[in-house]
């Protein structure tokens, strides 16, 4: 689907289908509000105002009709209820949207004239509505049916006329971007384990330079870590036929020689919890532990398609964590590539030992901030759920940056606490630390063991174990936290 701004919002003849905003009487003398409105009731010979006098259509939150027209003018016109300006929130614009996309999407036409953009609201602005109507009908229109041998019919895709001022443009192309890398961060997320292996996302990494004479990609193999002593980030691996990778994807948007900024991903292909075996009911989502490697190469597909003058680093961390007699052990003592020791007391602790080793890769490209994402603790689903990623950062300013980012793009995220106190839990009687700091605050201590690497620059860690994915009848990825990144980038820029 093609999305474009259009500035006068009265053409409603030139387009084969049109949604139209209708505000809540109760907050409003005028039912027929706008031109647009008025219009449409002109094309349908008064039907939308019959429709309102007889009380089938109000302005209430999503009560809508689908209006069929036989002659000149759109053949079909979508007017539905946007509720109290003071009441609809990012959250429920988003909704809107796509529930009027649910009622026009089996025939559409060729093109829709969408108005929603338009809808009085007294918390969003226009910028907020272009955005999330993007995503949004991203969302709706996402299918991942590949391996489905009849699979259902692609939904139609018209031209998407959003109206808008022409100052969003540079809000639509970012929006367009990060929509379509929400999609690959969800196909990534949503690939089997046997197909998604660490050697998949190395060819992905290879594909992201291909498309771009900035980005150059490189693949370290096991000896190269084992050289450089990552032995943290190989321990994990050591179970399974797959080997691991450390995946280097180095855009260079801006000038020479300036910082770049690096996104670090946690790439677990599979987690069965190795020797620290996990239960077995809902272990298929365990594919999903890749999901911060997916989000930051996501994340680096929209900074090359929107052509960022900024000069950006992703680094994925890429392994299989599985049982065998090769694994590693409870009680398994490595050398990071920083030096430090690590006892390894649980080995289904392993995305922060393959995160270590990676954020001390980051150093040497003296980098300005460094985030990095992972699907990291269940603990953190404890704390704040399924709807907010947390953030920990050893500078707090960074963190709000974070959380702003967040905010913008309606991808939340909360700052947990990460005092000294909590790095006690980390104590080792055989190492300089342990892998896990015990069942309290363990969303907290996973982000204070990644910190002993990131003590030569301003980091932030952001856990989305919460938000990376659904369980149930609507399982699967959801491309969180691309939103964010792609704003915390674009803010830098």
């Amino acid at each position: 689907m093609e999305f474009y701004l259009q500035q006068d919002a009265s053409k409603l003849d030139e387009v084969s289908s049109v949604i139209l905003p209708l505000v809540d009487a109760t907050h409003s003398n005028d039912v027929l509000a706008t031109d647009s409105l008025k219009n449409a009731d002109t094309i349908l010979n008064g039907a939308i105002s019959n429709a309102i006098a007889s009380g089938d259509l109000s302005g209430k939150f999503e009560n809508s009709q689908l209006f069929l027209n036989s002659g000149p003018g759109p053949s079909r016109i979508l007017v539905i209820g946007t509720g109290a300006p003071d009441k609809l929130s990012g959250r429920k614009y988003k909704k809107l949207v796509q529930t009027a996309w649910s009622k026009i999407s089996a025939n559409p036409g060729s093109s829709v004239l969408n108005l929603l953009t338009t809808a009085d609201t007294t918390i969003l602005d226009q910028h907020s509505k272009v955005r999330l109507s993007v995503e949004a009908i991203g969302q709706a229109r996402y299918r991942f049916d590949q391996f489905k041998t009849t699979p259902k019919d692609k939904p139609p895709a018209p031209n998407m006329f959003l109206v808008a001022h022409a100052d969003s443009q540079a809000q639509l192309k970012q929006s367009v971007a990060t929509s379509k890398a929400m999609d690959l961060c969800r196909d990534l997320g949503n690939l089997p384990g046997n197909i998604c292996t660490p050697s998949y996302l190395a060819e992905q990494g290879h594909k992201l330079a291909a498309a771009s004479d900035k980005v150059i990609t490189q693949v370290l193999e096991e000896a190269e870590m084992e050289a450089l002593g990552m032995h943290s980030l190989l321990s994990v691996g050591k179970g399974s036929a797959e080997p691991s990778k450390l995946i280097v994807i180095n855009y260079q948007g801006g000038e020479e020689g300036v910082q770049p900024h690096v996104l670090v991903g946690k790439g677990i292909t599979f987690d069965s919890g190795g020797i620290s075996i996990k239960p077995g009911a809902a272990m298929d989502e365990m594919k999903y532990d890749m999901c911060g490697a997916a989000s930051v190469m996501g994340a680096m597909q929209a900074i090359i398609n929107m052509d960022l003058k900024i000069n950006v680093v992703a680094i994925v961390a890429s392994a299989e964590n599985m049982p065998s007699s090769t694994a590693s052990k409870p009680g398994d003592i490595y050398t990071t590539m920083s030096g430090k020791t690590v006892e390894v007391l649980n080995t289904d602790a392993e995305g922060r030992l393959v995160l270590c080793d990676a954020l001390t890769y980051a150093e040497r490209f003296n980098p300005k901030t460094v985030v990095d994402v992972a699907t990291l603790t269940g603990a953190c689903i404890i704390a704040l759920g399924h709807h907010t990623s947390a953030v920990m950062s050893n500078d707090d300013q960074f963190a709000a940056s974070i959380m702003s980012a967040g905010k913008q793009a309606f991808d939340t995220a909360w700052q947990l606490p990460m005092g000294e106190e909590y790095q006690e839990q980390l104590d080792s009687n055989f190492a300089d630390l342990g892998n896990i700091g015990g069942r309290s605050a363990g969303a907290i201590t996973a982000a204070c063991f990644l910190s002993r690497f990131a003590e030569s620059f301003t980091w932030a860690h952001l856990d989305i174990a919460g938000t990376a994915w659904t369980s149930g009848t609507k399982k699967g990825s959801t491309g969180r936290c691309v939103p964010l990144l792609v704003q915390h980038i674009v803010n830098q820029a």
